[in-house]
């Protein structure tokens, strides 16, 4: 009997042994998965995105642009709006939950019919200066604005838009990123440009246009008006371009503001779920609700990421269904930018609208309806999931300074914790409990201040870490 018993006490313990090897090289391989520095993907800086071949000869000219809305656009665009049918009304009791409300669809199309200035709007536009260049055989629309004479420093910063929007989107900071302030001893030359197939900016007919190789294509823009290193302010879209740019050339970014900072590094993930049982071990008791309970998060993103999944899958489809008509075209664009403006007011008619101007909405339709770029602007999402090169980069931590700006109704926001994973010199964060995803136009002073508050830190990093 107890040499029975103690050939199963032996098996126990074999079976245990077994076991406990098996945990620990299971937890060994995971962490050194998750925590792993894959090497960077070898990448063409000059891959060619023009239509037919790369010609022998770049064209290198800068131009001078100024946009126009012409009569003939204008004239089918009001046609289009007088003609459209009857919405299907809201539920009883409904507001914006089913999506945008069509009664109040109805009273932004009628003022961009009947109210919408189209001269007034372009002059406001075109009061900076804009201009094209041809980068990789893509047509770039860019506005640079330098600052009046001054005796401080003048610094260069790259803005970058996401989806849909374009330059028209920092048309409320540029005056106030060039006009000095006390308080610092630098200033801003602005360089706001519209993404490839996005605004002014050509579109390319090539497969592979991932955000990595916009990032490429806004590095050599750059270089092309003789500025080798700079800053970068961004969000959305944008910001990952700009996440990549520091990723691939660290040495030429100075700093990297975003109000969507976004880590997707795997260990980042783990996080998510760490962080989900003991939640105040890691995130600020006040900043909880933004991240758990994870159940929320979840049903949150399943509620508004529909939209996400199409233009990630099929784009040319929902383009398809709304690029010849202006008025589903709004619909479908001012829902997303309603809920990303607050998603806290479903139960109103105006769905998060009423947190942006009429007119800035209406730029933001226009110049996709003009330049016929829903379509080609929704690409972006499909591209950037669908070559390996965005998950390879997106793994690379960077060296880069990062400044971390979180508004209240931003799409996703992740605490400094996890950031610093992508992020290693994350040394400036700021956290507001007001705005949403469109900072620029809904919240520009606020975005603009902590511009220069954060720049004021990378001066201070790079200049204890020897690089200027």
């Amino acid at each position: 009997m107890n040499d029975n018993w103690d050939n199963v006490l032996v098996q126990m313990i074999k079976s245990f042994s077994l076991f406990a090897v098996a945990a620990v090289v299971i937890g060994v391989g995971t962490y050194y998965y998750l925590w792993r520095v894959p090497d960077m993907p070898k990448l063409d800086f000059e891959r060619w995105w023009g239509n037919g071949d790369k010609p022998n000869e770049d064209d290198k000219t800068i131009r001078a642009f100024k946009i126009v809305f012409n009569e003939t656009m204008i004239e089918d665009l009001k046609y289009r709006l007088r003609n459209r049918r009857p919405y299907t009304q809201p539920l009883e009791g409904m507001q914006s939950e089913y999506g945008i409300n069509t009664i109040y669809l109805d009273k932004i199309l009628q003022y961009w019919h009947d109210k919408y200035n189209f001269k007034k709007r372009v002059d406001l536009l075109n009061r900076y200066p804009h201009y094209k260049t041809k980068i990789q055989g893509l047509d770039i629309h860019f506005i640079r604005v330098k600052p009046e004479s001054t005796n401080k420093k003048i610094l260069p910063i790259l803005l970058m838009h996401g989806w849909p929007s374009s330059s028209k989107e920092f048309d409320k900071v540029i005056p106030m990123l060039t006009t000095p302030r006390t308080e610092y001893d630098f200033v801003f030359e602005v360089i706001a440009v519209d993404l490839p197939g996005f605004g002014f900016s050509e579109g390319t007919n090539k497969p592979g246009l991932t955000p990595v190789q916009i990032g490429i294509i806004m590095r050599n823009l750059m270089k092309r008006i003789g500025i080798d290193k700079f800053y970068i302010q961004a969000g959305d879209w944008g910001s990952q371009a700009a996440t990549h740019m520091c990723t691939i050339f660290p040495d030429e970014i100075l700093g990297f503001h975003s109000n969507m900072p976004l880590s997707s590094r795997s260990i980042s993930n783990l996080k998510y779920v760490i962080g989900s049982m003991f939640p105040s071990l890691f995130v600020e008791s006040k900043h909880k609700h933004r991240l758990y309970p994870l159940k929320d998060f979840f049903l949150y993103l399943v509620r508004e990421s529909g939209y996400f999944h199409l233009q990630a899958t099929k784009p040319d489809t929902i383009g398809a269904a709304v690029t010849d008509t202006p008025a589903g075209m709004a619909a479908y664009v001012f829902e997303k930018i309603g809920v990303c403006s607050n998603k806290k007011q479903l139960h109103t008619q105006h769905g998060g609208l009423d947190n942006i101007d009429i007119d800035d909405l209406l730029d933001t339709a226009t110049i996709l309806w003009a330049n016929a770029c829903i379509t080609t602007s929704m690409r972006i999402y499909a591209e950037a999931f669908a070559w390996p090169e965005t998950y390879i980069v997106h793994d690379i931590p960077t060296k880069v300074p990062t400044a971390a700006v979180n508004f209240l109704h931003e799409v996703i926001y992740q605490p400094d914790w996890i950031l610093r994973d992508k992020f290693i010199n994350l040394v400036h964060s700021t956290t507001l409990d007001f705005g949403g995803h469109f900072a620029a136009m809904q919240t520009p002073k606020e975005l603009v201040d902590d511009v220069f508050a954060s720049v004021n830190e990378f001066i201070k990093f790079n200049t204890k870490n020897g690089k200027k």
